[in-house]
């Protein structure tokens, strides 16, 4: 939460700087035209307002370098709660973190979502369907298929889907079954469903494997 909080505050600050940087006086939004975003945010750390902030001119760098010092600190501030994650679902779901395509944020939320005992959920169908990845049977007519679930945890499921976005972008094997199912007349929202219960049975396997292992090595 406090991570996800973080880069919504830095994600709403970045949007302001560049609209303020468009609506600035014409000399300064000339200065900071045709930037990057980090080099406009180092740019603009380094504006030294006037005094007198009746003057638009002064008062847009002072806005700017306002919002750019505001950046920096929540970046510093991802920072460090991102590598406290990193450490901790490491130490809570080692399997987790190992398979293909699970960052740190997405490991923090299927492990939050999974909770302390995640024997309780006794099959990997009860876990795909807490994540909101169990197919949902959508057929009419001639036409037999399965739409995306809309229940379960929400969170877990956007974990899940960014999991799969990764895959579908750098997996090899991912790569091969999209293009093959796509063959097959799959849209890429069936696809993606797909992917999401596959990958719903690997991590719920990865949380079981290790719970069970961490409580036979304490018993």
């Amino acid at each position: 939460m406090a991570r996800a909080s973080a880069i919504k505050g830095r994600t709403q600050a970045i949007n302001q700087l560049i609209g303020l940087r468009v609506t600035a006086p014409e000399a300064l939004r000339a200065s900071l035209t045709g930037l990057t975003r980090t080099t406009l945010v180092n740019r603009c750390l380094r504006l030294r307002p006037g005094a007198d902030l009746t003057c638009p001119t002064e008062a847009a760098r002072y806005a700017l370098r306002q919002l750019a010092r505001r950046i920096r600190m929540l970046t510093e501030e991802i920072d460090e709660v991102t590598e406290h994650l990193a450490m901790l679902t490491t130490s809570a779901g080692p399997e987790l973190v190992e398979l293909f395509g699970v960052g740190t944020e997405t490991a923090g939320q299927l492990l939050v979502t999974a909770g302390d005992n995640p024997e309780r959920l006794r099959t990997e169908a009860a876990f795909a369907a807490l994540c909101g990845a169990a197919p949902v049977p959508a057929s009419s007519g001639r036409t037999d298929r399965h739409r995306l679930s809309r229940g379960g945890d929400r969170q877990a499921n956007r974990a899940l889907h960014m999991i799969a976005v990764v895959r579908m972008c750098y997996c090899p094997r991912t790569r091969a079954y999209v293009a093959r199912r796509t063959q097959q007349g799959l849209t890429k929202k069936d696809i993606i469903r797909c992917l999401k219960r596959f990958i719903a049975r690997e991590v719920y396997h990865a949380l079981t494997r290790t719970h069970t292992g961490r409580t036979t090595s304490t018993t």
